[in-house]
């Protein structure tokens, strides 16, 4: 008797196949815990395919690598703009801080005007340094107001602190100033604390005056405060021009050496204010009207 044949093949079910699979699992596990065989097989495997796991490996890395690169290029693109601006900005904040610095100087320079103007008859005009010399002995500075800004020789300049200089040279839109230090300039000044009258004179020294003619047995001390006396109707009074620094007596000589350091500063500013004494105004004499005596 013949049989139909047989078209699909029939094998073990899957649950019978799960079965086998997991105790032949176990039993790999059993022997990988009891002999530890399986280690240096797994490490004998790791050997063989290391190569071929280099070489899958090599489109991985060489993308790796483009990327890396393209970051990089626009990274340092980024940091070049970074740091334009930060220059930039540094540049906007420097300008700032100067700016704020001139508005604080400003602030003083009409404080000082206030004071000057409340204590003295003086008007003051503003004005700002245009050239400093860099010769160290040449003790002058030019501003940019002359003739033309109604400036006259003689003039004195101060600063938000005390006196700085006097004009001595007038030109139409600049004048030059001999500041305190110079060797050839003197201003009559007298002690705040005593009120005791001299001579204050340059010693070519940035940082040095000299207190000249009073006797070594002369009332004043360290410390004291010189200001402007107004004999000469140059300077007006109670302007501060120094403060004493040292005091060297000798009793083999007549005179006492007395040194002293300016309270202004054109190093340190770039406006001064120029003073001029304001003139009493002239008035006409009262004509008495003429009587005529008639005639009888």
């Amino acid at each position: 008797m013949e049989t139909a044949p047989q078209f699909f093949r029939h094998g073990p079910g899957p649950f019978a196949r799960l079965f086998v699979f997991a105790l032949l699992s176990c039993l790999l596990i059993a022997g990988d815990v009891r002999f530890k065989y399986f280690p240096q097989l797994r490490q004998a495997i790791g050997v063989i395919i290391f190569p071929l796991q280099k070489i899958a490996y090599i489109p991985a890395n060489i993308y790796d690598q483009v990327e890396e690169f393209i970051a990089s290029f626009y990274l340092l693109e980024e940091n070049v703009k970074l740091r334009l601006l930060y220059l930039e900005n540094r540049e906007q904040l420097l300008k700032l801080h100067s700016l704020e610095a001139e508005n604080i100087h400003l602030r003083q320079l009409l404080g000082a005007v206030q004071q000057i103007e409340n204590k003295t008859r003086t008007k003051t005009v503003l004005a700002e340094i245009l050239y400093t010399p860099r010769d160290p002995f040449n003790h002058k500075i030019t501003l940019n107001k002359g003739s033309q800004h109604h400036i006259q020789l003689g003039q004195a300049v101060i600063d938000d602190k005390g006196i700085v200089g006097q004009i001595t040279q007038l030109y139409p839109w600049s004048s030059e100033v001999t500041l305190l230090t110079d060797r050839d300039h003197s201003v009559p000044v007298q002690v705040v604390r005593n009120s005791l009258r001299s001579v204050v004179s340059g010693t070519g020294k940035n940082d040095q005056l000299e207190v000249r003619y009073l006797s070594v047995n002369t009332d004043i001390q360290k410390g004291d405060q010189l200001v402007t006396s107004g004999i000469g109707g140059v300077y007006p009074p109670g302007i501060p021009v120094a403060t004493v620094l040292r005091i060297e007596r000798d009793p083999t000589g007549d005179f006492a050496q007395i040194i002293s350091t300016p309270v202004a500063g054109v190093d340190r500013n770039r406006q001064v204010l120029i003073l001029s004494l304001i003139q009493p105004e002239s008035h006409d004499a009262l004509e008495m009207p003429k009587i005529e005596s008639g005639k009888n």
